[in-house]
């Protein structure tokens, strides 16, 4: 593998760390509401992400890197993530929609890291933007519908 494509490969596995735990937290958010309006919206945006990972992987494939299987992911960006993660908990409505803020944020900064890259070929550098265009809308409806929940 050449040296510029393995800088670059690392980025997006690292990225694809943060979309996967996306896919997986909103799963588990749309599985834990009892709120049918936002379990549909948990359930479409899982989706998103799933696509979202299947995209960066083929991106990592093309670079000819290997995507990310283990979850050992090297990340500094990840771990920190990962730790403050644990301390988020809690059942109720609002407690769902903040984890999944909690987790939008911290996916919307690996995306920003991703596109700091100035080797990201075009064609990867705009399916990231779209994905990450897509996150900061969803995480606009987090927060409205964290105001509409808020007691």
């Amino acid at each position: 593998m050449e040296k510029m494509n393995e800088k670059i490969v690392s980025v997006l596995r690292e990225l694809a760390e943060f979309v996967k735990d996306g896919n997986l937290g909103y799963k588990k958010a749309a599985n834990e509401s009892k709120d049918q309006e936002l379990k549909s919206f948990y359930t479409e945006q899982s989706n998103l992400r799933g696509q979202f990972l299947s995209e960066i992987n083929s991106s990592i494939v093309s670079l000819g890197g290997e995507t990310e299987k283990s979850g050992t992911v090297k990340g500094t960006l990840y771990r920190q993530y990962m730790d403050v993660k644990a301390a988020v908990t809690g059942n109720d409505e609002e407690a769902i929609i903040n984890s999944c803020i909690f987790g939008e944020e911290w996916a919307i900064k690996a995306y920003h890291q991703a596109l700091e890259n100035k080797e990201l070929p075009v064609d990867i550098r705009s399916k990231i933007e779209k994905q990450n265009q897509v996150c900061n809308e969803a995480l606009g409806k987090l927060k409205t519908m964290k105001n509409l929940h808020h007691h």
